[in-house]
């Protein structure tokens, strides 16, 4: 092995030297073919003078291939995303910056940076000359209409000697990701019947004891009631202890997003699919920052943020979090091979899932039934049909969706057909009315709500 080890160095180095003589421009190579020439004629003919032309010409470009060649490693090059995570149609900033960590200056830097067709075109930037230990710093936007997950980088730096003599390009590994994500749309706030848990009007409490046996007591802290003092654990412990106070239980909402791919026609932004895809993240922001616990389900039984404790999103302080890591989900979810909703519905059947917002494709006559026994466990359930073939014709919904509308309204859904180019916004507002409506003429026997 280290025989082999001299032989490997000694091939990379001369792989180096060829890669530099081989960013020669046409000029330096002229000047060295040339100071060649120079050379041999003032060797023939026994000029001095004309053998020190040839040897300036000649060692000139062998310079500057030599200094380009050590200043490329001393070059260092960062990129940074502000913001890294934009919704469809927004723009982001994408700076970046070279340092120069040399002791000589650099000659032209040409910058270029790889970046997907659909976010724009590649951008190119001309930096004059850096001096030792300078920086510059350039930046360019980008925009998608598509969400998804798009690579920048790598970055390309092609540098110059002040002459014109070589070019060498150095292209630098880091990679970023700019995350597209779908559109969100401000829904109003309405109250839906059905939903007991929750908080303001809704809000629910779970007493922590059943019975004198059952109490999980807890340290008496400073300012508590003493008649809450529980004296059979304080005797028990030798510390004074309390009965732990009733905890209010956060309402829960699973947003439900069918991607089967023969529930959809069409394709691009404006598709019935994005628009369920839109829908859901606009659900989904909208029942985080109203204090819910969600979670969001696709047709193949997968939720996010995960089946940790109850499969929910955390305390308060995680839904930044949560909602971050729903939407990097929705930004690249895509069609799902399945046909139906049972995998979801096994999910669903677990019970206690509070309000269920779905938004479904096209639905036949099997599917139809089987989202209609979801709503049996769930306080209230919303779902919003889309009519995929009325969407790629910019026609009206087919008779076949209001039977569809009908079967699900039947099993206690809020349904709802979405037209074409349809604003969540009034739709939201209509199903609360439409809940409303139910509630107060007992058609489905709730009561409660949440605002």
């Amino acid at each position: 092995m280290s025989a082999g080890a001299p032989a490997a160095a000694e091939g990379k180095d001369t792989g180096g030297v060829r890669a530099a003589l081989g960013g020669l421009t046409t000029r330096g190579r002229s000047f060295l073919a040339a100071g060649v020439a120079a050379m041999v004629c003032a060797y023939v003919l026994g000029q001095g003078d004309l053998l020190r032309v040839g040897l300036l010409l000649a060692v000139l470009p062998l310079v500057c291939v030599a200094v380009l060649y050590r200043t490329r490693y001393r070059v260092a090059g960062s990129r940074r995303l502000s913001p890294s995570r934009v919704p469809a149609g927004a723009e982001a900033r994408v700076h970046l910056r070279m340092d120069n960590v040399s002791r000589l200056p650099t000659g032209l830097l040409m910058l270029q940076d790889h970046v997907p067709y659909v976010l724009g075109p590649r951008p190119r930037f001309v930096l004059d000359r850096v001096e030792a230990g300078g920086r510059r710093e350039v930046s360019y936007r980008v925009r998608s209409d598509l969400r998804g997950r798009y690579p920048l980088g790598p970055l390309q730096l092609r540098l110059s000697d002040p002459f014109g003599m070589c070019e060498l390009t150095r292209s630098f590994s880091a990679f970023d990701t700019l995350t597209v994500i779908p559109r969100t749309e401000a829904l109003p706030a309405v109250r839906l019947a059905g939903e007991a848990a929750g908080y303001g009007d809704g809000r629910q409490r779970s007493l922590a004891l059943a019975g004198d046996d059952d109490v999980i007591p807890r340290n008496y802290r400073y300012g508590d009631d003493l008649r809450r003092v529980h004296w059979r654990s304080t005797a028990r412990y030798g510390e004074l202890m309390v009965r732990r106070e009733e905890q209010p239980q956060r309402a829960r909402c699973t947003v439900l997003l069918d991607t089967r791919r023969t529930a959809y026609q069409g394709a691009g932004p404006d598709s019935a699919f994005e628009w369920a895809v839109s829908g859901a993240a606009s659900a989904l922001v909208h029942m985080l920052e109203r204090g819910f616990a969600v979670r969001l389900l696709t047709d193949t039984g997968n939720s996010v943020p995960g089946e940790g404790a109850d499969g929910f999103a955390g305390s308060t302080q995680e839904s930044a979090d949560s909602a971050g890591l729903m939407m990097d989900t929705l930004a690249v979810v895509d069609h799902s091979d399945g046909t139906g909703l049972s995998p979801s519905y096994d999910v669903l059947r677990g019970g206690n899932e509070g309000l269920l917002v779905a938004f479904f494709g096209d639905l036949d006559e099997e599917q139809a039934a089987l989202a209609g026994r979801m709503r049996q466990r769930s306080g209230a359930a919303v779902a919003f049909v889309l009519d995929s073939g009325a969407w790629v014709t910019s026609g009206a919904s087919a008779g076949a969706v209001e039977d569809r509308l009908r079967l699900l309204r039947e099993a206690g859904w809020t349904a709802l057909a979405v037209p074409p180019g349809a604003a969540l916004s009034e739709l939201w507002q209509l199903a609360g009315r439409q809940r409303a409506e139910a509630s107060g003429s007992g058609t489905n026997g709730f009561s409660g709500g949440w605002s």
